[in-house]
């Protein structure tokens, strides 16, 4: 989704920016593990295919996909990549194309040292606040 193109929403615990093509490689990889294939009822993609579903993804009007980022690490240093801080990922489908108020949120958090520490839940929090507020959602059921 174009909408949230330059939209970073900062958190205490988690950073959210835009899914981009320079977070493809870590996504890739994280998405080898059979654990994450299986809780995510994902398929393996090659790199090539993780490219073209980033991008696709981006085009998708009913799909907003931000990038989870450790706000910790993301801020500790200047010069830290947003790449190096990689948490997972939130996503917010629209799924009634007649009713824009109806959606789903998934949340992944697949780096393991990043789990147990409320990234999932602020990332859901992050994501409904901004799929219900800013996108302006009808009614902002969120």
């Amino acid at each position: 989704m174009r909408l949230n193109e330059n939209v970073l929403l900062l958190g205490k615990k988690v950073v959210l920016v835009p899914y981009t093509s320079e977070h493809v490689p870590r996504y890739h990889e994280w998405m080898k593990s059979e654990e994450l294939q299986r809780l995510t009822a994902s398929e393996p993609l090659t790199l090539e295919q993780e490219y073209s579903m980033q991008q696709s993804w981006r085009e998708d009007a009913d799909k907003c996909t931000f990038i989870v980022l450790d706000a910790e690490k993301w801020q500790a240093q200047p010069s830290t990549t947003e790449e190096s801080c990689m948490a997972g990922d939130v996503n917010l489908f629209l799924t009634n194309v007649g009713d824009p108020s109806l959606g789903e949120i998934e949340v992944m958090i697949a780096e393991p040292s990043c789990r147990g520490k409320g990234f999932g839940t602020e990332s859901v929090l992050m994501m409904m606040s901004y799929g219900g507020g800013e996108q302006r959602l009808p009614r902002g059921d969120t």
